[in-house]
């Protein structure tokens, strides 16, 4: 796939961020917006100012894909406290009481609406203890909170919060990616960008064409009609290279990304377009 120039590739990328302790995720999302000098940028799945981690940053027209990413399954190693020391073994006993499907009502600073909704957690498992010190990790649904998971469990056990946490990874990112990183690397990249030098940033960003791909479905459409498909235009049976599976997924011309589309049943129309990139 022929290379994109850096000031096409910016406006259409993602970047894996290493969170650190402190600042909020919209503070982080606006800071790589200046650094590049860009008209939008949008962070997927909230971290409390405390928490680090994985923070996926959409770039410039990918923010608009932001959705296909956020509802997959996150990972977390945290420390919680127990009040009342326990031994190990009934420990991990009851945290896997908390794994399957739960409900939960969301902690009360929230930005969701406060009423139970149902979640599942894949993995909540003690990795070490000591003392009341107790560290954990947990493979949870997207929506979770991981505080309320702790303080759920300390209902349970004389009580229990979470210390610490650390978001390991976030839909398809992770932090063993080989350009997960810190905000000290990617400020010295952007300078270096900002000063004739694309390199270092360019190793940095995920093409949003190549991560669509990781999430939905990959389905090839002829080049016929191109122009008009390229507007907008609803897809047809003939549009295609091959039969529709999924309701959504991502067309692609040979190696050029289309768009986004779902699945419709009407008269001739079969697929419509829920993102455009043109």
């Amino acid at each position: 796939m022929k290379q994109k120039p850096i000031s096409q590739l910016i406006q259409f990328s993602l970047i894996n961020i290493d969170k650190p302790a402190g600042p909020t995720s919209f503070q982080i999302s606006q800071y790589i917006k200046q650094q590049l000098n860009i008209n939008k940028t949008s962070h997927m799945g909230t971290l409390d100012p405390q928490v680090t981690g994985v923070l996926p940053v959409t770039l410039g027209r990918a923010c608009k894909l932001s959705e296909y990413f956020m509802h997959k399954d996150k990972k977390y190693v945290g420390i919680m406290r127990i009040h009342e020391d326990l031994p190990i073994t009934k420990l991990k006993t009851l945290m896997k009481e908390f794994t399957g499907k739960i409900t939960q009502l969301p902690p009360v600073k929230s930005r969701v609406k406060r009423a139970f909704r149902e979640r599942e957690v894949k993995q909540f498992e003690l990795l070490e203890k000591k003392g009341k010190d107790v560290l954990f990790i947990a493979d949870v649904e997207a929506g979770t909170y991981i505080r309320k998971l702790c303080s759920d469990l300390g209902e349970k056990i004389g009580g229990a919060h979470m210390l610490e946490l650390r978001r390991v990874k976030a839909s398809i990112f992770s932090e063993t990616d080989d350009n997960f990183v810190n905000l000290y690397d990617f400020e010295k990249a952007a300078k270096e960008y900002n000063e004739g030098n694309e390199i270092p940033l360019r190793k940095m960003l995920v093409p949003a064409e190549q991560a669509i791909q990781k999430v939905l479905p990959v389905v090839g459409i002829s080049g016929e009609n191109m122009k008009q498909i390229l507007t907008g235009k609803p897809l047809m049976e003939c549009d295609f290279l091959e039969p529709l599976g999924e309701d959504l997924f991502a067309a692609f011309y040979e190696d050029k990304f289309i768009g986004v589309y779902k699945k419709v049943k009407e008269k001739d129309i079969v697929a419509r377009a829920e993102f455009v990139y043109n």
